[in-house]
């Protein structure tokens, strides 16, 4: 039964990853194609890092593992950030 969810996880996870890839893609600005990207990449990577948990050995590699996904979360977001505030910045100096 264990398997059975890991692997449902893992093929969620991998869609979500899918499916943000599919949105740089096909979104007309650069805003949104943030907004698809940051969302389901955090979305998918979860997804797969709860499907490796069940798997782990101990504590100690679990809490890592986890780590691993609030430092992805955060820099996410901050890049996302980032590049929505310089975007904005340079659409300012265009219009003065």
């Amino acid at each position: 039964m264990t398997e059975v969810l890991q692997v449902a996880l893992l093929f969620l996870g991998c869609l979500f990853f899918g499916l943000g890839t599919l949105g740089l893609f096909r979104f007309p600005d650069t805003l949104t194609r943030i907004h698809a990207l940051t969302k389901a990449d955090n979305l998918g990577l979860g997804l797969i890092v709860l499907a490796l948990l069940p798997g782990v050995t101990g504590w100690a590699v679990a809490v890592k593992i986890l780590l691993v996904w609030v430092v992805a979360l955060v820099a996410s977001a901050t890049s996302a950030h980032l590049v929505a505030r310089a975007l904005s910045a340079g659409e300012e100096a265009d219009s003065d």
